[in-house]
């Protein structure tokens, strides 16, 4: 019998246990390699050859190298790694964005408490020139520090569109290099064997792409993958990766959204569909938690800055000639605005036909939120406005007023739409307009004054200017009281009215303005409301009283604007709370994700050591196969020399 048969199974098992080293050793090399996929030489017993005694082995075939791969676990870290990287970038902004709503004296409730801490001040001294001053100087910093945050608050909208043009940046070259991979394996795939480090590599590039974009895939019968996002929005198909861009949204210029490029045109994604990745969470800091806070600090701004104002229209101030130079106001702020969208009808020249023009009516009933505007749907001829900060839905018609703002509406097209924004820009155009302190209004424009023969014991006490102009400028209001039982009735002469009264409520005069009666009046007696002289304005501190009382009025959204403040300084705080908790949740499941595939599809070490010795035994078996085969080959020659 010749000793070829037992020099061709040494020779097989050689090669057989030789490529499971290198492939043990592959895996050795690769066991740091993020996303590297465990792989293993199959094996199989070479069929046999018959002979009269029965069928003799021929040894041990390799078959082909597989990867350890669980499809289920890969896309689950995938998505896992998506919803983390979409919360931490989320985090990552909202703790930059926490630094415009700070506690102390570097924030802006300490300067509004400080302006109207000036008010006090001007209430006791109304014609010290000193005190006026510092009530400017004190209004200059408000402006300044409400200018400051609108700033801020635009820096950071630039720094998330830097982020997110960085971050499409990464994914194009992802896709593409993933599209690269695709055509890899196309190619590979008629060979009849997987490539296993291509496919590992394509699947580490989805996973980063994944923490950019949360994306779907699906196989294809040549071994490529398709991934999509947005919705079925293809990104990725064979060997073709579609374009990512930053582009301005269609909602609010200022601000950034993705699009795909295809033909030549920018398609822009919803955002909302978006499900995960750094780019959702940015968008989605940029859409709701970025709009949030401005509109909150534009409700303060406004709420004050137009509050201050209306206040100061209903004062007189020091300028020569006494009492005859209007009051003007002391801030200017940011106008509301009323966008339209980008798909709204326009005429030849590319501007919008219909126009929306907002004018603020009630600054404290002004809200911290945005409006979108549309058709409605069940009654024609109006509008549906929907309060973004809650979802509440109303129907409103030109003219109409909606929290605190007129809603003008001037040739509206088919489909219009408007997102309007009362109080988003208040605190970026915010400045003190007075300079010289005999601006400031800190005398009424009314001085109250009892009858000289009035019996009874009724004081004059706290008045309040109501209306600018005054409805009857430059009359006296005589207020007569008439006894009516154990109450009263009190007669404007200026309009007629005769009103029942009870003593310690407020008197409504027929010239714009409420006054306190202290004590009881006597039957018949009167109070002479006239405008404030020029001799009394350096002494009457009617007007500085109602600023100062500006700080315990409910001026900002029916709370005080420390209320408001805090509020807002709340608002955020649990915002951020909130998404440094959901990070920290996201992250662990990511790791927790990671560490099952890696467990199951990932290399150990120790169980690679283990079959490395396994196999180098094999190995030496096998040579030693060879060897006894080659000594007998040997003997044969000697015995056939003999």
């Amino acid at each position: 019998m010749s000793s070829s048969p037992l020099m061709s199974l040494g020779i097989r098992a050689m090669a057989a246990n030789y490529a499971a080293l290198q492939t043990t050793g592959h895996n050795i090399a690769n066991a740091n390699v993020e996303g590297y996929s465990r792989q293993s030489t199959v094996m199989s017993t070479a069929r046999g050859q018959f002979t009269g005694a029965g069928f003799f082995g021929k040894g041990v075939d390799v078959t082909s190298v597989t990867r350890s791969h669980n499809e289920f676990l890969t896309r689950e870290t995938a998505s896992a790694k998506s919803l983390a990287a979409m919360d931490q970038a989320r985090l990552v902004s909202l703790e930059r964005l926490e630094q415009v709503f700070q506690l102390g004296e570097a924030g802006l409730g300490h300067s509004i408490n400080e302006l109207f801490n000036a008010m006090v001040d001007l209430s006791s001294r109304p014609a010290d020139l000193a005190t006026r001053q510092v009530v400017l100087a004190r209004a200059n910093d408000l402006a300044m520090r409400f200018s400051e945050a609108g700033t801020a608050l635009d820096q950071t909208q630039a720094t998330i569109g830097a982020d997110l043009r960085a971050s499409v940046a990464e994914v194009n070259e992802l896709t593409r290099a993933i599209a690269k991979a695709n055509e890899e394996v196309a190619a590979l795939r008629g060979a009849g064997q997987p490539a296993n480090d291509v496919l590992d590599e394509r699947d580490r590039l989805i996973t980063q792409l994944s923490e950019r974009v949360l994306v779907s895939r699906i196989e294809a019968e040549d071994g490529t993958v398709a991934l999509f996002v947005g919705g079925g929005q293809r990104l990725v198909l064979g060997g073709e990766a579609t374009e990512l861009r930053v582009v301005p949204s269609d909602v609010d210029p200022s601000r950034s959204a993705l699009a795909m490029r295809e033909g030549g045109v920018n398609r822009i994604i919803n955002d909302a569909v978006l499900g995960g990745g750094s780019l959702a969470g940015l968008l989605r800091f940029q859409n709701q938690d970025l709009v949030a806070a401005r509109s909150l600090v534009g409700q303060l701004a406004a709420a004050v800055g137009l509050a201050i104002n209306d206040q100061q229209a209903r004062g007189l101030n020091l300028q020569p000639p006494a009492g005859s130079v209007p009051s003007r106001p002391l801030f200017s702020l940011g106008p509301a605005a009323a966008l339209p969208q980008a798909g709204n009808v326009k005429d030849a020249s590319g501007l919008p036909i219909g126009k929306v023009t907002l004018t603020v009516t009630e600054p404290g009933a002004l809200q911290s939120s945005e409006y979108d505007l549309r058709e409605s749907t069940s009654i024609p001829g109006s509008w549906q406005l929907t309060r973004l900060s809650d979802g509440a839905v109303s129907t409103v018609n030109n003219g109409d007023v909606v929290d605190g703002m007129r809603i003008d509406i001037d040739s509206p097209q088919p489909g219009d739409r408007f997102l309007l924004q009362p109080v988003t820009r208040a605190a970026n155009g915010m400045r003190s307009l007075l300079s010289n302190p005999l601006d400031l209004a800190a005398a009424s424009l009314l001085l109250a004054t009892p009858a000289a023969g009035n019996t009874g014991t009724g004081e004059v006490g706290e008045m309040v200017v109501t209306a600018s102009p005054l409805p009857h400028a430059g009359s006296t209001d005589t207020l007569t009281f008439t006894r009516a039982g154990n109450d009263y009735v009190y007669t404007s002469s200026l309009t007629g009215v005769s009103t029942p009264w009870r003593t310690g409520e407020p008197v409504i005069g027929g010239n714009g303005y409420t006054l306190q009666i202290n004590g009881v009046p006597g039957d018949g007696d009167s109070f002479d409301v006239a405008p404030t002289p020029g001799s009394a304005l350096a002494t009457n501190n009617g007007n500085a009283r109602a600023l100062m009382a500006l700080r315990d009025g409910l001026i900002a959204g029916g709370r005080t604007v420390a209320d408001t403040w805090s509020q807002s300084m709340a608002d955020i705080g649990v915002r951020v709370q909130s998404a440094r908790s959901s990070s920290s949740i996201s992250a662990a499941v990511a790791t927790q994700a990671e560490q099952m595939r890696s467990g199951q599809d990932g290399v150990n070490l120790d169980e690679e050591a283990a079959r490395l010795i396994q196999y180098q035994q094999s190995y030496q078996a096998a040579a030693k196969v060879l060897q006894v085969a080659q000594s007998l080959f040997d003997t044969l020659l000697q015995v056939a020399g003999a």
